[in-house]
């Protein structure tokens, strides 16, 4: 295996698949990018056995071939070199040879034959989405994945594709986050899957927020997203995702609209004297204001008001703030409309001018 490329032809595959790599394995060769040499490109194949990311280069190949090199060490060597320059990559006995310019590297490498790829799915349903719609719905809801739930099913993004509708939903227990878009796919049957958090990390680190297309195919126990040069695979977690539905609140009574940045302010500095276990906040809501306030174990007291154009009845209730500044952080728009009923019951938190995103905050006993 031999070819040439510049650096930055090179950069780019390695810092797609990177993320995929572990930097603890549980098999030394997952620490590893596949390199696959043939014709005119490279296929570079990073894998943790959970996740698969791919992305392949074009490149001059003067012999074919394949290997695997420890991947970080690789991707900082190529970071390592001034723009511009050139690379000679030329696999010689056990080692990989890297030569530019005057500098020389060596890396040990193993058996192209021992790394654990993903086979191709088969008999898969796949869809054509625009990846801003992707982005978009991932980047409203991934916050409020849980990280380790003995409810495996948690740690993870449900995503649903029905006809014309696009939808993400994340839920750790306690909060809830809903996002929608319209789409202009027709599945031939719904799609339903539970994806682990590191692949929704992952998607959200390679997609953007640009009009290019993005297939999408799934199985039962795989997904495979296929962007320009970059292909990722992933399995899928086999699980029941809550009913999101019966979450979601329809009683709520009483509505404020305020503006984003001025409660994200008011509730930042109400939360300097909370519990820092509990990271509870108390709102109060009168005519014409809204007062939160915290306190902690020190008996030490934090109270803010904020005026808001409100007439309805009174109501006090208590939050976990920080999920309260989590969903306002995600939410685009001036203003957040803020929905509630009693101080036992969720909360709906939406923006104002539309209802295709939604999260459930559940409330806290302060």
């Amino acid at each position: 295996m031999k070819f040439s490329i510049e650096r930055e032809v090179l950069l780019k595959p390695l810092q797609d698949v990177i993320g995929a790599v572990e930097r603890k394995q549980t098999l030394p060769i997952l620490g590893n990018v596949l390199i696959e040499a043939s014709d005119s490109r490279v296929l570079f194949t990073a894998s943790d056995s959970e996740i698969e990311v791919q992305s392949e280069a074009s490149v001059s190949v003067d012999s074919t071939g394949a290997t695997s090199v420890p991947a970080r060490k690789l991707l900082d060597i190529c970071r390592s070199l001034k723009d511009n320059s050139r690379m000679e990559v030329e696999l010689s006995g056990e080692q990989v040879k890297i030569k530019s310019g005057r500098t020389r590297f060596s890396l040990a490498t193993m058996q192209a034959g021992e790394f654990p790829k993903i086979n191709k799915l088969e008999d898969a349903q796949s869809v054509t989405l625009k990846q801003s719609v992707l982005s978009q719905a991932i980047r409203a809801t991934a916050f409020s994945m849980a990280q380790q739930d003995v409810r495996f099913y948690l740690n993870g993004m449900l995503i649903e594709i029905n006809q014309g509708r696009l939808c993400c939903v994340a839920t750790d227990g306690h909060r809830l986050a809903y996002s929608e878009c319209e789409t202009d796919v027709e599945p031939v049957t719904p799609i339903r899957a539970i994806l682990p958090r590191k692949s929704v990390n992952e998607l959200t680190r390679l997609i953007g927020g640009a009009e290019d297309e993005l297939e999408l195919s799934i199985t039962k126990n795989h997904l495979q997203v296929v962007l320009n040069d970059t292909v990722m695979t992933t399995k899928l977690i086999d699980g029941r995702f809550p009913d999101y539905n019966r979450v979601i609140p329809i009683d709520v009574n009483k509505e404020l609209l305020l503006n984003k940045e001025s409660l994200k302010n008011t509730l930042q500095r109400a939360a300097i004297l909370s519990s820092e276990k509990y990271r509870g906040v108390r709102l109060a809501v009168e005519q014409g204001v809204l007062t939160v306030s915290s306190n902690n174990p020190d008996r030490e007291e934090a109270i803010d008001e904020l005026e808001i154009d409100y007439t309805g009845e009174s109501a006090e209730i208590g939050f976990n703030v920080t999920y309260l500044l989590d969903v306002l952080g995600a939410m685009d728009g001036e203003n957040t409309r803020l929905l509630l009923k009693d101080s036992n019951s969720s909360a709906l938190v939406m923006p104002e001018s539309e209802d295709n995103t939604k999260y459930v905050i559940m409330p806290m006993r302060l």
